[in-house]
């Protein structure tokens, strides 16, 4: 027998009749407020009227019930869908609507920032907004699109000789916009040019602490009280960062060519700093073994990144949420992850090029290609076996440098003169690149000629394409193009560097830059309609290593400077 429970919804309907339980309730505050009993007669016929077409209506939909055998109450039905009263026009916009406003306010940006009064609508709309919004889709899919090192023609290019510095210069770089250039020396300066003109246009000094203020406060101090090892510009061309011994991270307005303000929290000697590509994010990178995390939008700290076990040498980054460090001699390269809160670790320390090829037996090879690098070996076989036991030593101990080519791809540098290609889906080097640039000869009284591969001391990259640039002190900044799968380089082209190379930057030209430089040699080629735009190198040099005074460079054309190159692509 069924349970009277579920016999008949009549039952359940009386128990659930509002308007009657609505009637009495409004019964009794019309009584409390004192009005007429004839009122209250009519209210109570008006509320039993409305009780009986309530009952009725439920009647007729008694066959309207829910998925579980409940009837669908009306009510609360017609409260859900009762209209917002916020007023908000978009909280009323569809997905669509709003991808469609918001298209439409990109490309209204995108024509300001492009329409000067030099170009008309059609060529706007066909062509400059086009090209400028499948390059922001390339970008940020964080891949190599640009196959370019084929195009550029590194014998013929436009050169700049900055020297303001009376030692090394250890990093230089230029705006995005390639209107001005930075740089700082070993002495403590950071210098402003120009490069329109070629000429400096500013100064910020180291700033002597007295002895009466020796216990002044980090953040009261307008500036860097050490060597300056790092310089970086944010996207915008507003601020410039810089990492010094001091073990504070300087924040420079460079549009009012103010010191802004000083972060510290590293324990040990800043040196490598490095924004975030089109944001204010800053990252940097100390001797400590950590790396941090500021933004300059809201000048504060955000984060500490731990990992490594011996200094960090390079910190680079792109526009993705990651970055790359290259751990000197715990000989490992961290892909860091920012919002996984994650790392990778690449673990280099490969054997040197000669030890591989003496393992593999193909020294002979090898010979020949020392007598055209201008190095001769000849003599008895004792002696190869000799000079075997020496190179046989030599083995990675410290990776310098590292530049991320895209959002998977980097390229490193380490002591044995080897340039390493890795990818994040390996671990280990895609492909290794040995002696890449050539031996240093030493000659020791006791040992004789001693040769060691030199090391390399800087790699850049142009973002998003196939050539990246890797410098010593051979005297050549050499140029690399990747192949189209980037499982492998090679070497496309040099322009001479004399000097220790400290600082690498490959940045495009942006179109019509410098095009009224003065230094700039007017192009006697016919005008051809290229492919690509030209390329700015920029290259800190020096009498010694950025880090220390092991080496000393005092040859002929050797000095302290930074030298910018126009790489023009061929006609």
């Amino acid at each position: 027998m069924p349970d009277s429970f579920f016999a008949s919804t009549k039952t359940r309907k009386r128990k659930r009749s509002v308007s009657t339980a609505e009637g009495a309730r409004g019964a009794k505050k019309i009584l409390r407020k004192g009005k007429s009993s004839s009122q209250d007669t009519k209210l109570s016929n008006a509320s039993a009227r409305r009780g009986a077409r309530g009952a009725a209506d439920e009647e007729l939909n008694s066959d309207r019930t829910d998925s579980e055998g409940g009837v669908i109450d009306d009510i609360d039905l017609r409260a859900d869908i009762q209209p917002e009263t916020s007023g908000d026009e978009d909280e009323q916009e569809t997905p669509a609507e709003k991808r469609l406003r918001l298209a439409k306010l990109y490309l209204e940006s995108v024509k300001g920032d492009l329409a000067e009064g030099e170009f008309d609508a059609a060529e706007i709309d066909r062509e400059l907004i086009s090209e400028r919004l499948r390059q922001d889709v390339l970008e940020h899919s964080g891949k190599v699109h640009l196959f370019v090192a084929d195009f550029y023609d590194f014998t013929s290019t436009s050169s700049l000789r900055c020297r303001g510095h009376r030692f090394s210069v250890t990093s230089a770089v230029a705006s995005d916009d390639a209107q001005f250039l930075y740089t700082s020396g070993k002495e403590g300066t950071i210098n402003k040019w120009s490069l329109q003109s070629g000429k400096k246009i500013a100064t910020f000094y180291k700033q002597r602490i007295s002895k009466g203020k020796e216990k002044a406060l980090p953040q009261d101090i307008q500036g860097h009280t050490d060597e300056i090892l790092s310089l970086a510009v944010s996207s915008d061309g507003r601020y410039l960062a810089s990492g010094s011994k001091d073990r504070r991270v300087g924040v420079w307005d460079v549009e009012k060519d103010e010191w802004v303000k000083g972060f510290g929290g590293h324990k040990d000697s800043v040196s490598s700093v490095t924004f975030r590509k089109g944001t204010q994010q800053l990252y940097t990178g100390s001797f400590d073994r950590t790396v941090k995390l500021f933004d300059l939008s809201a000048m504060g700290y955000v984060e500490t990144l731990f990992g490594h076990q011996d200094t960090i040498l390079c910190l680079d980054a792109l526009r993705g949420e990651t970055a790359v460090t290259a751990g000197a001699r715990d000989r490992t390269i961290r892909f860091w992850k920012i919002a996984d809160e994650s790392q990778l670790v690449f673990r280099g320390g490969g054997k040197s090029a000669i030890r591989e090829l003496l393992e593999g037996g193909a020294f002979e090879g090898h010979q020949d290609e020392e007598h055209v690098n201008g190095v001769e070996v000849d003599g008895p076989k004792s002696n190869k076996s000799k000079e075997k036991m020496k190179e046989s030593k030599y083995a990675e101990g410290s990776i310098e440098c590292v530049a991320m080519i895209d959002e998977t791809t980097f390229v490193s540098g380490g002591d044995t003169g080897s340039i390493c290609l890795w990818n994040t889906q390996k671990k280990k080097p895609v492909y290794t690149q040995t002696v890449c640039h050539g031996f240093h000869e030493v000659q020791s009284t006791t040992e004789g000629l001693v040769r060691t591969p030199r090391w390399i001391t800087a790699v850049a990259s142009l973002r998003y394409s196939d050539m990246f640039a890797s410098g010593s002190w051979d005297g050549d900044v050499r140029f690399w193009k990747l192949d189209q799968k980037l499982r492998s380089f090679s070497l496309v082209g040099s322009i001479p560097a004399p000097g220790v190379v400290n600082s690498l930057q490959l940045l495009v030209l942006p179109k019509g830059a410098l095009d009224n430089a003065s230094w700039r040699e007017k192009e006697q080629r016919p005008p051809t309609k290229s492919p690509v735009q030209p390329t700015l190198l920029v290259v800190g040099l020096g009498q010694e290593h950025r880090l220390g005074r092991w080496l000393s460079m005092k040859g002929e054309g050797v000095t302290n400077a930074t030298t910018v190159h126009i790489i023009y692509p061929r006609t």
